[in-house]
């Protein structure tokens, strides 16, 4: 069986009930709840999103999840902050794949070692299974270079422009 055909299988095993079982119940809304609890600090935005597979497209002319990544990033808006200071969150299931995604302001700020480098925590935790704890701490990393970059002055407005619950697809 040729690579493709075993990748295209591979992703149309997974469906969004799939990805909802896999975070197990209730781990979608303490995330989101995390989202919206970092916000009040920082003028950032993070979004997070879990697919199970690829559309059919994508894996009929091999992208890669970055490149998915890339274009929901696009698709959701986190290009599109005032600050330019967003930053996508992106799981794909049937590849198990992390893609962290920041708009140009944040990565002017913060080296590709950095993502990396939480990217590979959030890794070892799904490694043992705990998606909550791979995702929260992803969440929480994300906050403290927002904070560290993007603090939230006292007298400033929240504006929270984009959903701070996870987009599952």
């Amino acid at each position: 069986m040729s690579h493709w055909l075993i990748r295209l299988v591979r992703h149309r095993l997974f469906d969004e009930t799939d990805a909802s079982r896999v975070l197990g119940a209730g781990v979608l809304e303490r995330i989101g709840a995390k989202v919206t609890a970092s916000e009040t600090r920082h003028s950032g935005e993070i979004r997070v999103m879990v697919e199970a597979g690829l559309p059919f497209s994508y894996v009929r002319r091999g992208a890669t999840a970055r490149e998915r990544a890339v274009a929901m990033f696009g698709k959701l808006g986190v290009w599109n902050t005032d600050r330019r200071n967003g930053v996508l969150i992106y799981l794909l299931l049937a590849e198990h794949a992390i893609e962290i995604v920041g708009d140009r302001g944040i990565t002017q700020r913060v080296d590709a070692a950095a993502w990396s480098k939480i990217a590979e925590q959030m890794r070892d935790a799904f490694r043992g299974g705990d998606f909550e704890a791979g995702l929260a701490f992803a969440v929480e990393a994300i906050d403290a270079l927002l904070v560290c970059h993007y603090p939230r002055s006292s007298g400033e407005a929240d504006v929270n422009e984009l959903p701070d619950a996870p987009y599952v697809r």
